[in-house]
């Protein structure tokens, strides 16, 4: 698994996905390897009705045998807006090592509990809404009636089916490449978008621009989308700040790293040189798990959820 990029086809038309196959094939080699299938179910708390804050929400992307959810708390400040680096010029805030970490504090000068969003993973796919009615948690499930309208459920109505899927195809593009594609279909009939990843396994992470863009990926990414007038595309980027805010971890800012005592053998050496693993890379679950962040953005942004 390797750095990923991700763009939305707007106004894409209900055989995009074919028409993506078609010019994967035959401009550039790509073999079909399988179907690409996300469901995604949409959450909203009813606890505290009458706070002047809107309610919490919750996503839950199923990919493969996990279950990405992702809570957002709209009454807590992004850390972005909060930090004393969000005010400094754009170059130093995105050079400080200290980004993302340390206590924030709300309105009233108090530390925040808790950060804006959380993003946990879930194993096995299905066990998210047992472990709400297990627990009593009072979240409404959402589901799509029309393009545009989320209608909200009864709470404790049962499972709650997915409020929309992306629907697919995935591609091998020779060694290097995969290739998903797959149009956006709502619960309750029809399709808005398109959505278009591209995977680059040869290397767990990439340099990119400080709004999270790599131009290696755009470049593939618009070369496999089809040449219509009046197409609307747009990429679907993530800084490593903002997922380090995302993915931040109390423990991991309270940590003391201390350096490791230097082993003078004469059979021992080139270890050092080696790099280390970092949870910014996209391997393993943590590429699922941005994906799953990128689609759940992206998807919001365009007010599908």
């Amino acid at each position: 698994m390797g750095f990923t990029g991700l763009a939305f086809w707007i106004n894409a038309p209900p055989n995009a996905v074919e028409l993506v196959s078609v010019g994967i094939q035959r401009n550039h080699a790509g073999t079909i390897r399988g179907q690409w299938l996300l469901q995604v179910r949409s959450y909203r708390s009813i606890v505290n009705q009458g706070s002047p804050h809107p309610p919490r929400s919750m996503w839950a992307v199923t990919m493969n045998d996990k279950a990405f959810v992702l809570l957002e708390d709209p009454a807590v400040v992004p850390f972005q807006q909060s930090s004393p680096e969000a005010q400094a010029p754009e170059s130093t805030a995105a050079s400080s090592p200290s980004r993302g970490k340390g206590k924030r504090k709300n309105e009233e000068g108090h530390p925040e509990p808790h950060r804006r969003n959380t993003f946990v993973t879930i194993s096995p796919a299905n066990s998210l809404e047992p472990l709400l009615n297990q627990l009593r948690a009072r979240w409404m499930p959402v589901r799509q009636s029309a393009p545009g309208a989320g209608v909200a459920k009864n709470p404790g109505s049962g499972s709650s089916a997915p409020q929309l899927s992306i629907d697919g195809i995935i591609f091998n593009i020779g060694t290097d490449w995969i290739v998903r594609a797959g149009n956006v279909k709502l619960s309750g009939g029809g399709t808005r978008g398109m959505l278009l990843e591209a995977e680059y396994l040869p290397l767990p992470s990439l340099s990119s621009s400080a709004e999270g863009a790599s131009e290696l990926l755009s470049n593939l990414l618009a070369s496999l989308f089809p040449h219509f007038p009046d197409s609307k595309t747009v990429a679907v980027t993530i800084s490593d700040s903002q997922w380090e805010d995302v993915m931040f971890d109390g423990a991991d800012a309270e940590e003391t790293h201390e350096e490791e005592p230097v082993i003078d053998e004469v059979y021992v050496s080139g270890d050092s040189k080696w790099t280390p693993k970092k949870k910014t890379d996209w391997v393993g679950t943590a590429r699922d798990k941005r994906s799953a962040f990128l689609i759940v953005g992206v998807l919001k942004s365009e007010g599908i959820l």
